[in-house]
């Protein structure tokens, strides 16, 4: 009889094939998970972020032992179980389930020889080998101008982040420290609190009450700049997945929430419920909007290169050619944001992008085009000085707090519009 195929694994090779493949990000593969139990769920994640990130490394462990590369299910087969095995999986059951999962297909079939010799050779030699082969190189588009502007050291203190992968962080919706105590986390210097990324959620205590909601440390400081938003009406002009809008209700404003997708508002509604906090809803295109503000944040769309850490497909599913659309499409947001701002009122611009042209370029032109804004030091607890940029706003890069794990890339500025 055959040997029943691991649901968990044969999820995570058919992320790879979704990926590597098709050239779909995870955030469209979801279907892939969704007949499994939340335990194989979360192996097959793990799995395939981990093969991800680790993509080069397990090509230059497969090499000597492939005389000619194998058909793409197969190569993605071997590529999820090299990584296993040189990251500390027990060989007999890395290399069986393996063998397991090719002898399924019938393309595959015929590989399971193949699997099986090449995956033992590796589990001999790749374990000790692993630890010299550098980390994944971003790809020629993003690594280039990251290294004009960066430096090539920064930039490979980067790539190291992106494989060392990330914790998971939570934001508080009452006190962060309590909040530490009970999940058995550590607080961070700007509030946000830090637990191992394996953590089941759903199963931390707080959470069924609202207690909390998963956000990067990083992109949990633009709601903080704004400062004092009490009783104040302010926008949250691309709002999903929410965690900003939930900020800004936890702090006592008045927030009107626009998105462009239903589907993802949805998910920012449920949060809302489940933290007793409220906004108003908006599905719709910011850009259309209309309304006076007293504050307005703008996390506007961006290449998101400052999320590979958490998003190791993000470099093989894009290959840049949508950038110079999207630092358009943040320069109407910010004009029209500026449009939509009280006299006196604030607006905080943010991209989760480590390229200048998204955020300190976006912001030195929005100065120029605008001589009613003026920029506004960014006060928030735990910044270091060493985050500012020449023109006033914060440059956050994965490479930050390496003894704490690091953070994601973001940019944020604070923008005072003139009068009041």
């Amino acid at each position: 009889m055959p040997k029943p195929v691991d649901p968990a694994r044969r999820a995570a090779v058919d992320l790879l094939d979704g990926v590597l493949g098709r050239k779909q990000p995870l955030t469209e593969l979801s279907g892939v998970l969704d007949p499994l139990a939340p335990a194989e769920r979360a192996t097959a994640q793990r799995l395939a972020l981990s093969a991800l990130r680790s993509l080069d490394r397990a090509d230059r462990v497969l090499k000597p032992h492939l005389r000619k590369k194998p058909v793409a299910r197969v190569h993605n087969i071997l590529r999820l179980g090299a990584t296993e095995l040189c990251e500390g999986g027990a060989a007999h059951g890395v290399v069986d389930a393996c063998v397991t999962l090719a002898a399924e297909g019938k393309r595959t079939a015929g590989a399971k020889g193949l699997v099986n010799a090449v995956l033992r050779k590796v589990a001999e030699d790749g374990p000790a080998l692993w630890p010299r082969l550098r980390p994944a190189r971003l790809p020629k588009w993003l690594r280039a101008p990251l290294v004009e502007a960066w430096g090539p050291e920064a930039v490979g203190a980067m790539e190291a982040a992106h494989a060392a992968g990330a914790p998971l962080d939570l934001t508080a919706k009452g006190d962060p420290a309590a909040l530490a105590e009970a999940v058995g986390g550590s607080l961070l210097p700007t509030g946000s609190v830090r637990i191992d990324a394996g953590v089941q959620v759903t199963a931390l205590p707080g959470y069924d009450d609202g207690a909390f909601w998963v956000q990067d440390a990083a992109a949990a400081l633009p709601a903080r700049l704004l400062r004092d938003v009490e009783g104040l009406r302010v926008l949250d002009m691309c709002a999903a997945p929410g965690g900003k809008t939930l900020q800004l209700a936890a702090a006592g404003a008045q927030v009107t929430a626009v998105d462009l997708s239903q589907a993802r508002l949805a998910r920012v509604e449920q949060n809302l419920a489940r933290t007793g906090l409220r906004a108003t809803l908006i599905a719709g295109d910011a850009l259309k909007h209309a309304g006076r503000y007293d504050a307005i944040l703008l996390d506007a769309p961006c290449s998101a290169t400052g999320t590979i850490r958490r998003h190791p497909d993000l470099p093989h599913v894009h290959l840049g050619e949508r950038i110079g659309e999207l630092i358009a499409l943040q320069a109407a947001l910010l004009d029209h944001a500026v449009d939509l701002l009280a006299p006196g009122g604030r607006l905080l611009f943010a991209t989760c992008s480590l390229l200048p042209d998204e955020g300190e370029c976006q912001v030195e032109e929005a100065l120029a085009r605008h001589p009613d804004l003026r920029v506004l030091p960014p006060e928030a607890p735990g910044l270091d000085e060493t985050w500012r940029t020449a023109e006033g706003g914060l440059r956050l890069r994965p490479e930050f707090w390496p003894e704490r794990g690091g953070m994601d890339g973001f940019y944020m500025a604070v923008l005072q519009k003139a009068g009041g």
